[in-house]
């Protein structure tokens, strides 16, 4: 059976706040948009109070919190009257550990350790330490700590390990349990009575609490990431996959899910097996994964998925808009700010080397746990290889390369030994390059580590991604600030922009390798919403006007640090809004650029972080936010630059829109993003929605005859090019199964990237600022597809037939949706 394949989604935010049944309630809204299948984000029971819902708890069932069993039946029977699909967020490599008692399969494996049931199901290294679970929760205050030897957790029964605060309840549960501040842990049956010592009856546990930084070198459990309070599951047990995945089967057993996305595989132990098994599950639906690819890098072609998320399309179609004259300027700039005075730098070794120095630190702190576990694989499996090197030159080595793996994984397995083995060799020679000294290690690792019969191969593939992730988007992206809309998760910012040719070739490849794989503007991952993009990208049009307005910021509201006063001032400038006639601004405005300030400057980690601040830069930073909306001088500063970016910037902001929606694979809108999207990083980029008003206006667009065109429209311009858009691909799905370039002719053939996907083509403005100061697009004429006899183009978002002069198609809209009539 052929798997039923979207025309398009609608990403919803499903939490306690907007649960299922108010979900129900938006289809219609959903429907009259364009949008062919609603996509949820996950349902399973999750930690209490979760506005995301990675964090589940319970596989049973669908969260009460967010409408349950009975939200979910609404939602698909009300999708089934509209002809719309279900699509579901599912997150199979970890669960939500926060709270023990609310997860019972953590809670069983931490009564009863390596008895448990479910023993099997966590990833725990047993052999390590003394065979317990470390939990780090303790306080500075409440536990001893020796940083001279970070991995190592206080011995049960020492004076060191009696954790302060902890007390011995015998409380609602029916049972006894150890209590910590807020933490609340099993007493497994007959290892206390009332009465008894609390530091004594820990002892006695499967688990020990531990000091907190004990999570970087100590750990013995997998997470996601370097987040404790997500443990990783084992998900290539046929057991723990069916028992995590009994209510998703039931969702298509009972036909009320069409088609799932899939979180992070990267982090699980076989990627490819895991999605065979999904496709029994599911029946071989629709099924996509959320998977970053490198430039270059191709997906697995034996994978059971339509294809990726989005991220790497939603990078071209970025790039395509990015003027290549900005880069040389704009590095030079950042390169001054940040301290690199040599003119010869080159961009992209730059970006590599902060990169490598960025991914080293995380795999020797943050996520060294992990590292040190791969090489206690290494000796239980390979023991000669160990006792040659030493532990510390092997953990040294492993360190090294991850730290230089080009891609977030490779896919080596039993049964495909040479899967991505490239990836690995690559890693192995640059991390050679960069530790001459570590060479004969390497060259003794390069064989274990290449064999995927050891689990100490097939851990390190699932780490590299973790150590990726975190030196890259969470760490580089805050540390690099040429031009930020390059910084975007799936991004590479040394990348600095793509011609419309290489567009074309990327797009052609898309549609014969990938059809359905999805498109995406902006997701809940992203840096910064579609549009802050958009206007960011305007600055490579107009560099030394970006240098002249930021070196007056930095001397109005001085930064402790230059360059990340240059990342801080563009998020300013792109989530700005557009200038009303009163230049007044929005409540809320302070406080999400508060946030975002101190989001950026601890992720960056270079002067302030999360677990030790620098109270003295965090003020200086937050001071500058403050002096943008209250001192006069900087305001008007900054609002006179807007308006300066925001005719560019509405242009770039429908294009980018355009494109996303229209070049092959399915394309998503993320919530609330059909008008104008200048969010910035999470939690800002999922915040409430007001679908009230966006459905008020959708249903004034038909009768609304004053077409709009400028950037204080409210969105509706942009409103009317996704309904109209999705309307056309769900209603006329004939007209999207080709590609082709379309091309022009004229004296301002570089500022138009036009495409015909069989029967409807596409025409978007790309470098409006150099447009403009060319007069335009004069005699500048498209290069349509022959229409046969009789035959004539309509723009559908004017309605308005049309020539093939692109100063009459683009009179109105810098975009334009041409469909062939007659």
């Amino acid at each position: 059976m052929t798997a039923r394949v979207p025309a398009s989604t609608y990403r919803v935010q499903v939490s306690a706040e907007q649960d299922l049944l108010e979900v129900a309630g938006l289809l219609d809204y959903l429907h009259d948009l364009g949008a062919d299948w609603v996509y949820l984000s996950p349902l399973l029971t999750a930690e209490p109070g979760s506005d995301h819902g990675y964090d589940v708890v319970d596989h049973d069932h669908v969260d009460p919190a967010r409408g349950g069993t009975a939200g979910l039946a609404a939602v698909s029977e009300r999708a089934r009257e509209l002809g719309m699909g279900v699509l579901v967020d599912v997150v199979p490599n970890h669960v939500g550990v926060a709270t023990p008692v609310q997860n019972g399969w953590w809670w069983d494996l931490l009564t009863h350790g390596r008895e448990s049931a479910y023993a099997a199901a966590f990833d725990v290294d047993w052999d390590a330490g003394d065979g317990r679970v470390r939990i780090p929760v303790v306080g500075d205050d409440d536990q001893a700590f020796d940083a001279a030897h970070p991995a190592d957790a206080p011995a049960p029964g020492t004076p060191e390990a009696r954790v302060g605060h902890l007390a011995l309840v015998a409380g609602d549960l029916g049972q006894l349990t150890l209590r910590y501040h807020d933490h609340v842990l099993p007493v497994a049956p007959g290892t206390a009575q009332p009465g008894d010592d609390a530091d004594e009856v820990h002892a006695r546990q499967a688990y020990q609490l531990v000091n907190w930084r004990v999570a970087d070198a100590g750990l013995n459990y997998r997470r996601f990431f370097a987040v404790n309070t997500l443990a990783g599951i084992r998900v290539e047990l046929p057991a723990v996959r069916d028992e995590s995945h009994q209510e998703i089967r039931r969702w298509f057993d009972e036909g009320l899910v069409d088609g799932l996305r899939v979180d992070h595989p990267d982090g699980l132990r076989d990627p490819r097996g895991y999605l065979d098994d999904l496709a029994g599950i599911t029946g071989g639906a629709y099924v996509l994964v959320e998977k970053i690819l490198e430039p270059g890098e191709e997906l697995p072609t034996d994978w059971a998925t339509a294809g990726t998320t989005g991220y790497d399309a939603m990078a071209h179609v970025d790039r395509v808009l990015v003027d290549p004259a900005g880069e040389v300027p704009l590095s030079a700039l950042d390169a001054r700010l940040r301290g690199r005075e040599s003119a010869g730098d080159d961009g992209a070794a730059t970006w590599h080397s902060l990169v490598h120095g960025t991914k080293r630190t995380v795999a020797d702190t943050i996520l060294h746990s992990e590292v040190r576990r791969i090489v206690r694989d290494l000796r239980r499996e390979r023991p000669d290889v160990v006792d040659a090197l030493g532990d510390d030159a092997a953990v040294d080595a492993v360190s090294e390369v991850l730290a230089c793996f080009g891609v977030y994984r490779s896919y080596l397995s039993p049964e495909d030994p040479d899967a991505g083995r490239e990836h690995l060799d690559a890693a192995l020679a640059d991390a050679r390059g960069h530790r001459p000294d570590l060479a004969a290690t390497l060259d003794a690792l390069a064989g274990p580590l290449g064999d995927p019969a050891l689990d100490a191969t097939r851990r390190l593939q699932q780490t590299s991604g973790m150590v990726m992730a975190k030196g890259v988007e969470d760490c580089a992206f805050y540390r690099w600030s040429p031009l930020t809309s390059l910084t975007e998760v799936g991004g590479d910012p040394s990348v600095f922009s793509l011609g419309v040719t290489g567009f074309h070739e990327e797009m052609a490849r898309r549609q014969a390798e990938r059809p359905h794989a999805m498109t995406a503007g902006s997701t809940h991952d992203t840096k910064r919403g579609e549009d802050v993009r958009a206007r960011i990208s305007v600055l490579a049009e107009v560099p030394d006007a970006w240098e002249a307005a930021l070196a007056r910021l930095l001397d109005l509201a001085p930064l402790p640090d230059p360059g990340f006063g240059n990342l801080l001032w563009q998020a300013v400038v792109g989530a700005w809004p557009a200038t009303a006639p009163d230049r007044s601004l929005p409540d809320d405005l302070r406080s999400r650029l508060h946030g975002y300030a101190e989001k950026a400057m601890r992720e960056a980690g270079d002067r302030t972080t999360w677990t030790a601040q620098d109270p003295a830069y965090e003020d200086a930073v937050h001071a500058a936010v403050d002096a943008a909306i209250d001192r006069p001088e900087v305001r008007e500063l900054i609002t006179d630059l807007v308006e300066r970016l925001a005719g560019p910037g509405w242009s770039n902001a429908l294009s980018a829109k355009l494109l996303s929606l229209t070049v092959p694979g399915v394309p998503d809108v993320y919530q609330g993003s059909e008008l104008w999207e200048q969010s910035l990083v999470d939690p800002d980029n999922r915040r409430p929605v007001d679908f009230a008003m966006r459905t008020r206006a959708l249903a004034a667009l038909p009768d609304d005859s004053a077409l709009v065109g400028s950037p204080d429209d409210d969105g509706m311009a942009k409103l009317r090019l996704v309904a109209a858009t999705l309307r056309l691909r769900r209603d006329r799905p004939e007209l999207f199964t080709g590609y082709a370039p379309v091309t022009a002719s004229g004296p301002a053939t570089d500022h138009v990237v036009a495409l015909d996907r069989g029967g409807v083509v596409a025409v978007a403005t790309r470098l409006p600022v150099g447009l403009a100061a060319r007069g335009g697009w004069g005699d500048t004429r498209l290069d349509l597809p022959s229409a046969g006899d009789g035959a004539r183009w309509r723009d559908v978002l004017t309605d308005r037939e049309v020539g093939d002069d692109l100063a009459g198609i683009l009179a109105t809209y810098p975009v334009a949706l041409l469909v062939r009539e007659g």
